[in-house]
């Protein structure tokens, strides 16, 4: 007769290995998914076509006089200074593919794992709730990073390598910190409107709606309340117009709108604590204790 033996618990010896970057699966994650995504490629790279734009931009300004014909007495609109990187920055299009790209990238980061109740799941893994806050924010980081940080950067070197000198760095050393300064303003900003929406809600298609229709709506909302009250103070309600004013506030150029730029801080840093304290209440979880 064969022999049954009985198996108890073994205690097992190992050592727990904490990871430094214990939130890096989930970001890894998180941008695999999007790249995955129908259409994300097509709006990815279309969303550099303003870098490419202000990169001819630079070069046709240090060939002058080859393209002169072409730019007859618009001289000035090449012209590379602060306004002219603030002018990228704040571009229409630039901002408007940054949210549709949050679209792709943002909106089931959270919404998923709350329609699946994936928390618990999170959780009872060796992380807290501060990485899984950083794991799906970094994804957030990621996407605007490349759209600002890098093409700034690529900009202001080019610009340095065409010209042959250092005039840039000279005239401006304060451009450099702008740069990154403005690149960090929109990265985190938008790191919290997207998880903020993406955790208001189970249904990806519903914080997509929001994702795309709050930015929207919050310019058609000033457009409304300017023609009605023509006070300056109303384009605090639109999202784009904080950025423009921030921007111009940063590079150091002119207020494009009649109030004090640091009301646009205060509107776009208010927005982050709300998102902070919404996001700390809805992300819940059976934590580990080690």
């Amino acid at each position: 007769m064969a022999m049954i033996r009985e198996k108890g618990y073994s205690h097992w010896d190992g050592a727990l290995v904490e990871r430094k970057l214990p939130w890096w699966p989930i970001t890894r994650t998180g941008i695999q998914l999007a790249f995955r995504r129908k259409h994300f490629k097509f709006f990815f790279s279309v969303s550099f076509l303003p870098a490419v734009v202000f990169l001819v931009g630079i070069y046709i300004s240090e060939r002058i006089e080859d393209f002169k014909f072409m730019i007859q007495g618009s001289e000035n609109l090449i012209k590379i200074n602060p306004a002219f990187f603030k002018t990228y920055f704040t571009n229409d299009f630039l901002l408007f593919m940054m949210v549709m790209l949050l679209v792709f990238s943002g909106a089931g980061l959270i919404a998923d794992d709350l329609k699946h109740n994936a928390l618990q799941l999170y959780f009872s893994r060796p992380i807290g709730k501060k990485d899984y806050f950083l794991g799906k924010a970094a994804v957030i980081f990621f996407f605007i990073l490349v759209l600002t940080l890098v093409p700034g950067l690529v900009l202001f070197v080019m610009k340095l390598v065409f010209s042959g000198n250092f005039k840039l760095l000279t005239s401006y050393p304060w451009l450099l910190p702008a740069i990154i300064g403005f690149s960090a303003l929109l990265t985190i900003f938008f790191a919290f409107y997207t998880l903020l929406l993406s955790a208001l809600s189970k249904n990806r298609r519903y914080v997509t709606i929001l994702i795309f229709a709050i930015y929207i709506f919050s310019d058609v909302v000033y457009g409304i309340t300017f023609g009605i009250f023509r006070s300056p103070y109303v384009a605090l309600f639109s999202l784009k117009a904080n950025f423009q004013q921030a921007g111009a506030v940063i590079f150091g150029q002119r207020l494009p709108y009649a109030y004090p730029g640091y009301l646009s801080f205060l509107v776009l840093s208010g927005i982050c604590a709300v998102s902070a304290a919404v996001l700390h209440r809805r992300i819940r979880g059976v934590e580990v204790i080690k």
